[in-house]
């Protein structure tokens, strides 16, 4: 009896491979064995990627809230320490989308902050 070479699970997968691999450049995307690598590379750099997202959006938030922390005439540090002093528990996400589309509500929370710094 003769050896199978040619079963469709070995077929999937290797199918399933060049499917994510559509898109790649040169090789990558025609030869199963590049594709491997480029795809295992790919998924690796997706993951750890998701993670660094959250940083990035916490980074992005802490430049608009001082940005307009020092139209104010504050210091972002002061502020927040202001805002820990007064009770205010507003994260970050939503004082940088103040910060951003609503001018006043953010200049009534730094207010509020500068407030409890000088207490």
């Amino acid at each position: 009896m003769s050896r199978a070479v040619d079963g469709s699970k070995r077929k999937n997968h290797r199918k399933k491979i060049l499917e994510q691999a559509k898109g790649y450049w040169g090789r990558r995307h025609s030869n199963y064995k590049t594709a491997k690598d480029a795809v295992t590379k790919a998924l690796s750099y997706a993951y750890r990627d998701r993670k660094d997202r959250k940083a990035d959006f916490r980074r992005i938030w802490i430049i608009r809230i001082n940005a307009a922390c020092k139209a104010e005439g504050i210091s972002y540090s002061r502020f927040i320490d202001g805002l820990n002093k007064a009770g205010i528990t507003i994260n970050r996400k939503v004082l940088a989308y103040l910060a951003l589309k609503d001018a006043d509500a953010f200049k009534a929370v730094a207010a509020k902050a500068r407030e409890a710094l000088g207490a």
